[in-house]
C-alpha cells in the first residue's frame, strides 16, 4: 500500500471511530500509535526506535514526560505529545513540547489530539520551539500537497535537513492558506474593502459595505465552485463551459432588481462544494451508461437532486447533505426513493450498481 493510501485509510478509521474516542489514552491507541507506526514507519514496540512515556529532566522540572519519543541512530529527532482527540489543540498544550525541545536534539515537535496533526521546529530561534506550526495535517481534510513533505519524516524516507529548510516555506503558505480560507467563508471588512475597491469608484459608504458583504461573499462561493467544476470537468475529459459573451455578461448584471432576485434565491438554497464533489462522482459512475452532458443537477432547500435529461420524472439519486447525518437517495424502477446514511463522499461508490441500474431503466 502507497503512503497516501496508508493516510487515507487511516483517515477513514478516525471518521469511523472519533466518537467513541473519549480519552487522551484510547487517543494514543487508536490514532497516535497507528500513526506512529503506519504513517511514519516506525515499530512502536521496539524501545530503541519509539521511547513512551519519554522524561528528560529540565531544569527544576522533575520527572515530566512527554508521550513519545522517535529515536534514530541513539539520537531523539522528534517529540510527541497528545491530547484527547474530543478537544481543541491550542498552545497551552505545547508547555512540555517547549522545554523538552531545548534540552533535546530533537529537531521536530508534533502536538496532536490524533486528528490533527501541529508540526513544529526551531525557525525563530536555534533550540527554540516556535510558536507556530510549519506545518499542520487535518485527518479530516488531508492536504495532498503535504504529503511529499510529510514522507520525509518518515522511517523509510527520513530527510531532516530538506524539511527544515522547507519549514519556512511550509509555515507561511500554510497560514496564507488557512487565512485565505477564513476570508472566503466569512469575509472581514478590510477583505469586503478592498475587493470593492477593485470594481466599484465610488465612496465605500455603510450601504455599499452592507451590499457588497454579500456580494463578495457570493462571488467567493460560485469562485469556488467553479473551481471544483473546472478540475473535475478536466479529470473527466469535458470541455470547460464557454464563458458568455461580454454583451450578454453586460445585460445580466445592469438589472439592479435582477442582482437583487438572485442575491434573495442564492440566501435560500445555497450550494455547497460537498454537494458538487458528491454529483461529479455520480456522474462519473453513470457516464458509462449514458453521456456525461445528460448528468445535470438542481439544487432545492431539502436536498441536492441528480436528473437525467435535466428532467424531474428522471432522478438518478439525491444528496441529503444538509444535515448532521448526511444521505444518499437512490431510485428504484419505481423511481422509490431510498435513502442510504453515508460519512463520507467516498461511500457513494458503494451504490454504483444501484446507480447505473437506475440510470438504465429511463433509457431502456
Amino acid at each position: 500500500m502507497q503512503f497516501a493510501e496508508r493516510l487515507a485509510a487511516l483517515a477513514a478509521k478516525i471518521r469511523q471511530q472519533r466518537d467513541i474516542i473519549v480519552t487522551e489514552e484510547a487517543t494514543k491507541n487508536a490514532f497516535v500509535m497507528p500513526f506512529i507506526s503506519t504513517i511514519l514507519g516506525y515499530d512502536v514496540f521496539n524501545p530503541l526506535e519509539v521511547v513512551p512515556e519519554f522524561t528528560a529532566d529540565v531544569g527544576i522540572k522533575k520527572g515530566e514526560k512527554i508521550d513519545y519519543a522517535i529515536v534514530r541512530d541513539g539520537e531523539v529527532q522528534m517529540l510527541i505529545e497528545c491530547k484527547k482527540s474530543a478537544g481543541d489543540l491550542r498552545i497551552e498544550h505545547a508547555s512540555q513540547l517547549y522545554r523538552y525541545f531545548a534540552v533535546t536534539n530533537a529537531r521536530i515537535a508534533i502536538l496532536t489530539n490524533g486528528e490533527v496533526y501541529q508540526f513544529y521546529t526551531d525557525l525563530d530561534a536555534p533550540n527554540r520551539m516556535d510558536s507556530k506550526p510549519f506545518l499542520v495535517l487535518d485527518m479530516a481534510d488531508i492536504d495532498e500537497t503535504l504529503i511529499p513533505e510529510l514522507m520525509k519524516l518518515s522511517k523509510a524516507e527520513f530527510d531532516l535537513d530538506s524539511i527544515v529548510s522547507a519549514a519556512e516555506e511550509l509555515k507561511y503558505v500554510g497560514q496564507l492558506k488557512r487565512t485565505i480560507t477564513g476570508l472566503f467563508q466569512e469575509p472581514t471588512d478590510e477583505w469586503v474593502k478592498f475587493l470593492t475597491s477593485k470594481v466599484y469608484e465610488g465612496a465605500f459608504t455603510a450601504r455599499v459595505r452592507e451590499q457588497f458583504t454579500g456580494l463578495v461573499a457570493k462571488a467567493s462561493r460560485q469562485f469556488l465552485s467553479d473551481q471544483v467544476n473546472d478540475r473535475l470537468k478536466a479529470a473527466l475529459g469535458e470541455s470547460p463551459i464557454p464563458s458568455p459573451d461580454t454583451a450578454t455578461l453586460a445585460a445580466s448584471v445592469t438589472s439592479e432588481s435582477a442582482v437583487e432576485a438572485d442575491l434573495a434565491a442564492d440566501d435560500s438554497v445555497e450550494t455547497t462544494l460537498e454537494e458538487l464533489e458528491g454529483f461529479q462522482i455520480v456522474r462519473a459512475i453513470v457516464c458509462s451508461e449514458v453521456k456525461p452532458q445528460r448528468i445535470v443537477h438542481r439544487d432545492a432547500k431539502s436536498y441536492f437532486a441528480i436528473l437525467l435529461d435535466d428532467n424531474n420524472r428522471k432522478p438518478i439519486a439525491r444528496l441529503h447533505f444538509n444535515r448532521s447525518q448526511k444521505y444518499l437517495g437512490v431510485f428504484d424502477a419505481d423511481k422509490a426513493e431510498t435513502r442510504h446514511p453515508i460519512d463520507s463522499l467516498d461511500e457513494i461508490y458503494n451504490f454504483a450498481d444501484e446507480l447505473r441500474l437506475s440510470v438504465k431503466n429511463y433509457d431502456a
